[in-house]
């Protein structure tokens, strides 16, 4: 009878390690992913000891967002965290009792997920990296770099739901630096080397990328892409530069995962998302590649890079 006890009350406890489903459209090996893991041991968790994390990811498919989403939620995790506005349209309709935490979102109020940045409603907090003032320090950087530049192609992921968002705020930007850029939308991989194609067509200057998980997923394809056209490109995340690309200017990414584990720890003591205000960006970084720049023939004009938070010699 002893024995009997001590198992049920063994499994009771096992029972109560709680269990994580994290939806990606990148692999959990990337740097962001390890700032989540260390913002959880920050708070006392240690993966395969008192959590569990089941991570799922795309491989660059987007369309397999929804049955991973779902398998999640069959197997009863206790929170969901996301990356992306596509992943969590696909863990919302996914479930609506589950808690989902956004480590990044790109405007979770104009794409319906939530009610409001400080009362979000419903089953999903988090944070977001919507900053609209990012296009248009971009924009101004490259303008900086790229002597008597006048012409910007943006390639853009027309899938995002931010797309309109971000388009509306680039061109706001574009016409107060008096530049003209022209959008490139992409739906696949396969639609890059035209985008590159159309860019050199139009006499474009410079190349710069709008936010989007998918074009992070392909980022090293872009990256050769843009080498081989020698079009000086500005990045929205550091992991194009970390592998080769020109510059980016943007949300640091890894912080916004390490305080996702925040949110993951508060829903697991028993807040409710839709109590729990999404937080927006507070750290930004500029990464300079400095040997792509020798590459391309580009000489980065010493006050720029002054004002780099990380140089790639």
């Amino acid at each position: 009878m002893l024995l009997f006890l001590c198992a049920t009350a063994d499994a009771q406890q096992a029972k109560k390690v709680p269990r994580i489903g994290f939806l990606l459209q990148t692999p959990p090996t990337e740097p962001q992913v390890e700032a989540f893991r260390q913002g959880l041991r920050e708070l006392g968790y240690t993966e395969g000891k008192n959590i569990f994390i089941e991570y799922r990811h795309t491989e660059g498919k987007p369309d397999r967002l929804s049955g991973l989403a779902a398998e999640l939620v069959r197997l009863k995790v206790d929170v969901i965290v996301v990356s992306g506005a596509l992943a969590t349209s696909a863990a919302k309709k996914a479930t609506g009792e589950i808690p989902i935490v956004m480590a990044v979102a790109g405007d979770p109020v104009g794409s319906g997920h939530v009610d409001s940045l400080g009362r979000p409603g419903g089953n999903i907090t988090g944070l977001t990296n919507q900053a609209p003032e990012l296009g248009g320090k971009r924009l101004e950087l490259l303008k900086e770099v790229v002597p008597g530049l006048s012409r910007v192609a943006i390639i853009s992921d027309s899938t995002n739901p931010v797309f309109t968002l971000q388009v509306r705020e680039v061109d706001s930007a574009a016409q107060a630096l008096k530049l003209q850029i022209q959008i490139l939308e992409v739906r696949a991989p396969s639609d890059f080397d035209s985008a590159f194609a159309a860019a050199k067509k139009i006499h474009a200057g410079a190349v710069g990328t709008l936010a989007s998980a998918f074009l992070s997923a392909h980022r090293q394809k872009l990256v050769d892409l843009a080498e081989k056209s020698r079009l000086p490109t500005m990045y929205h995340n550091s992991g194009f530069v970390e592998v080769g690309g020109l510059m980016s200017y943007g949300v640091n990414t890894p912080d916004l995962y390490r305080r996702a584990a925040v949110y993951v720890d508060k829903i697991l003591k028993g807040a409710k998302p839709a109590d729990l205000p999404i937080e927006q960006p507070t750290k930004f970084e500029l990464v300079i590649n400095l040997k792509t720049a020798k590459q391309i023939g580009l000489t980065i004009p010493p006050n720029v890079l002054a004002r780099a938070d990380r140089v790639i010699k």
